[in-house]
C-alpha cells in the first residue's frame, strides 16, 4: 500500500498551499488529515459538520470535497485576515458557514443542531471547552482531533497539554476512540450515548 498516492486532491489545494507559502501560514493543516476527513465526512450523507479553526481552508477544502448537497459545514476561526482567505475560495459554497469569532465564545454560545462530525485543529474545542463540544456531538457522531505526535511549532510545555487530553479523552465511557501515529497523530472518538 503507498500512502503517498493521494487520489482526488480537491481543485482548489495547490493555490491554497501556494497562499500559505506567500503569506507564511506556518500551521497548515497535513495533507493526510484532509483525505481522512473526505472519507470520514463522505460515510455521513444529509449531516451537520463543525471544523474549529479554519486557518487558510487547507482541511475546509477537503471536508467539503466529501460532503453531499444536503450537508452543512460551519467553519470558526479568530483570525479575520485567515477568514478572508477562506471566503475567497469558498462564499459561493452555500453549504458553508464561516464564522469569525474567538472559538471558546462561539462553543459556549451554540443553540444550533448537534454536529455528526467536529474536526477540532484549534485550541478551543480541543484543549479548552472540551466537554462543551464533545456535548455537541451527536450520538455516532465523530470528533477528530490532530496534531497529537510532537510538532516544531509547539510552544514549551505543549506536551503536558497533550497527554492530559489523551488521558481524558481515554476516560470517557461515552466515546470510543483510535489513536493513530499516523499523520501528526490522529485521534478519532466517535460518541457511544
Amino acid at each position: 500500500m503507498n500512502d503517498l498516492n493521494i487520489l482526488d486532491v480537491p481543485k482548489r489545494y495547490s493555490e491554497l498551499e501556494d497562499k500559505c507559502k506567500e503569506i507564511g501560514f506556518s500551521m497548515p493543516s497535513d495533507i493526510y488529515i484532509g483525505t481522512l476527513l473526505k472519507t470520514m465526512i463522505t460515510s455521513k450523507p444529509n449531516s451537520n459538520f463543525l471544523e474549529l479553526g479554519t486557518g487558510i481552508g487547507l482541511s475546509l477544502s477537503w471536508m467539503l470535497e466529501g460532503m453531499d448537497l444536503a450537508s452543512k459545514l460551519i467553519s470558526v476561526d479568530n483570525d479575520s485576515k485567515l477568514i478572508e482567505i477562506a471566503k475567497y475560495y469558498f462564499e459561493d459554497d452555500k453549504r458553508l458557514e464561516l464564522i469569525c469569532t474567538d472559538g471558546s465564545e462561539w462553543i459556549k454560545n451554540y443553540k444550533g443542531e448537534l454536529f455528526d462530525l467536529v474536526f477540532a485543529d484549534a485550541w478551543p474545542g480541543k484543549y479548552s471547552e472540551i466537554d462543551e463540544i464533545l456535548d455537541l456531538i451527536n450520538v455516532g457522531g465523530m470528533y477528530i482531533i490532530d496534531d497529537m505526535l510532537p510538532q516544531t511549532n509547539w510552544p514549551e510545555g505543549h506536551q503536558k497539554n497533550v497527554d492530559a487530553l489523551i488521558d481524558y479523552l481515554e476516560s470517557r465511557a461515552d466515546f470510543n476512540l483510535t489513536k493513530m501515529n499516523w499523520s501528526t497523530g490522529v485521534i478519532i472518538a466517535i460518541k457511544v450515548f
